[in-house]
């Protein structure tokens, strides 16, 4: 007698799903591609670009699972958005002036705060705004580091997009103690 097992890819429909939607974001820059110049990825843009937005979409299915609460999943994609757009904007301009500037590094760090603290937190809502928060102060410290220690260095820009960064960290920490606040959880 056979027993019934559910299906792999049914199990899995949101992760397809993630694939799919990754796959037609990309579209867009390889159409953008054959229309005009100012667009101009290789292979290696398109692979990065698939890895970043779908490790992200993995993450937010991941943590967010069997959540449910649109309060603490809102909370969620607003602090892997504001990862993802660190490290894109860090590798397609950079932050620290241009992309190939090593000091930009640095943010690398800023991101390994924020995965450490997450896992460390166990994806609890209140530990997660804690995480949040300390990658708020890592990329305060990128920020004051470059300001000390960089030479040629458009202090405007740099101040404009790490305030920036500042504020996403910092709205993702309130959503995410808001959510552990209300006594939501993970699962």
């Amino acid at each position: 007698m056979k027993t019934s097992r559910p299906n792999l890819i049914s199990q899995n429909k949101n992760i397809l799903l993630i694939a799919l939607g990754v796959g037609l974001l990309l579209l867009v820059p390889l159409v953008a591609m054959q229309f005009t110049d100012e667009v101009d990825w290789g292979p290696l843009d398109f692979f990065a670009a698939g890895v970043l937005l779908f490790g992200t979409g993995l993450a937010f299915e991941l943590i967010t699972r069997r959540a449910r609460s649109l309060l603490f999943r809102l909370a969620v994609a607003a602090s892997l958005g504001t990862a993802l757009l660190l490290v894109w904007s860090n590798l397609a301009v950079g932050i620290i002036g241009a992309e190939t500037n090593p000091a930009n590094l640095m943010y690398f760090g800023v991101l390994a705060v924020f995965i450490l603290g997450m896992l460390i937190a166990r994806f609890r809502p209140q530990a997660m705004a804690r995480a949040v928060i300390a990658t708020a102060l890592a990329q305060l410290v990128v920020t004051l580091i470059a300001l000390f220690t960089e030479q040629n260095l458009d202090v405007f820009k740099l101040l404009a997009a790490n305030g920036f960064f500042l504020v996403l960290w910092v709205g993702s920490a309130w959503l995410l103690q808001r959510a552990g606040a209300a006594g939501l959880k993970a699962a």
